[in-house]
């Protein structure tokens, strides 16, 4: 069906929720018990998707475009695909600038030996770019890459870590498969893929497969991207990328299994989220002596004031235990937005509950999801 952009109330139950103070219906179920994980078998880039959503027809701010590449301060490997090594691209990243690779004229997985830092003293721009040919794996064992301000061991830049605007991190052009975040603890952990604290970053053009982290936790998110603290509130831009596919390419978390947050705006265009399981059970706060978590199998976003934008996106086959099978978004405070434009919902499935009228969507906010042009569909 096609929803409008009108009010569908939920007075009754945001009362409820306001007098309890909990992110979920007090009278929803608790959500199925699922295992989730990296299985061991590498993941197969080639199996999956297309970075986009070949129907997203929406336009690109400036800012949100590819970053130029032409003249790199760094460049992992000499022509071969054997020079390009994981700690070839762990150490590029470490030196900062602008990073490309030379690996041949063939795809070629980089597996990373441990997981590729930020130094917060280089830049202040730091763009990836793997030329649509590189996949960058963890291994099924470790975090593939990590940003944040407020590490110390990072290099501390600022008096004021938690909203600096550098670095700036662009990742364009990538594939990153395998990535995982469980028993990380630094910033309340996950991010299997990418895990970023402060700075910017954003997203264009890649992919992401079989990422994983925590299976359990009321807040821990991030099968394959977690941001907190983006400089003076802005968005973090998810631009013509993919995130899972069919069978083991879906990423997988407690929540949030494609994208995680707590206060930050995502802005995310043109993009594919197939086959995300937010796998977690008893949602946020943890109930009926569960663990918590389970809920928004794509992307789970959670804080006060934030944003969360999509337009000309493609959201399909994704599944939460709890609530939110597309899209778990909560404003504590009441300020933040939900906005969907020219995008496609579809299939969704909320075990648990899920906001009447907008299949496969869990929102608390100022109002109801703006939504335009788009269909929602369970």
């Amino acid at each position: 069906m096609r929803v409008p952009s009108t009010v569908l109330g939920l007075a009754a139950l945001t009362a409820a929720l306001v007098a309890c103070g909990s992110d979920d219906p007090a009278s929803s179920s608790g959500g199925s018990s699922s295992s989730g994980g990296s299985s061991g078998t590498p993941t197969n880039p080639a199996a999956g998707p297309q970075a986009g959503n070949p129907d997203g027809k929406c336009e690109v701010p400036a800012e949100a475009k590819l970053e130029d590449t032409s003249k790199p301060d760094h460049v992992v490997g000499t022509g071969t695909k054997e020079s390009c090594t994981g700690e070839a691209f762990v150490d590029a990243v470490a030196q900062g600038g602008v990073i490309t690779f030379a690996c041949g004229p063939d795809p070629v997985t980089i597996t990373v030996p441990r997981t590729a830092k930020v130094f917060n003293d280089k830049g202040p721009k730091i763009v990836i770019d793997g030329g649509g040919k590189v996949t960058l794996s963890g291994g099924g064992q470790r975090r593939i890459l990590y940003q944040n301000t407020c590490d110390e061991a990072q290099k501390y830049t600022t008096s004021h870590c938690q909203d600096q605007d550098h670095p700036q991190l662009t990742i364009q052009n990538l594939t990153f498969v395998d990535g995982n975040a469980k028993g990380e603890t630094k910033e309340g952990g996950g991010g299997g893929a990418i895990f970023v604290r402060g700075g910017r970053v954003k997203i264009l053009s890649s992919r992401f497969f079989g990422n994983v982290c925590d299976d359990n936790g009321p807040d821990v998110g991030g099968g394959a991207v977690r941001v907190l603290s983006q400089s003076e509130n802005k968005p973090v831009y998810v631009v013509n990328s993919t995130f899972g596919g069919d069978g083991a390419l879906g990423n997988v978390c407690s929540n949030g299994a494609g994208l995680s947050s707590i206060g930050v705006s995502y802005t995310v265009i043109n993009s594919l989220m197939v086959g995300n399981r937010a796998i977690g059970s008893g949602a946020n706060p943890a109930k009926n002596g569960k663990p918590g978590g389970g809920s928004g199998g794509a992307i789970y976003n959670d804080g006060n004031t934030f944003t969360l934008t999509l337009c000309g996106d493609k959201l399909t086959g994704n599944t939460a235990n709890e609530g939110g099978g597309a899209i778990f978004f909560v404003s504590n405070d009441r300020s933040g937005s939900l906005v969907i434009q020219d995008s496609v919902l579809k299939g969704n499935p909320s075990t648990g509950f899920e906001t009447q009228g907008f299949p496969g969507i869990f929102v608390l906010a100022k109002g109801p999801p703006q939504v335009t042009n788009s269909t929602l569909e369970k």
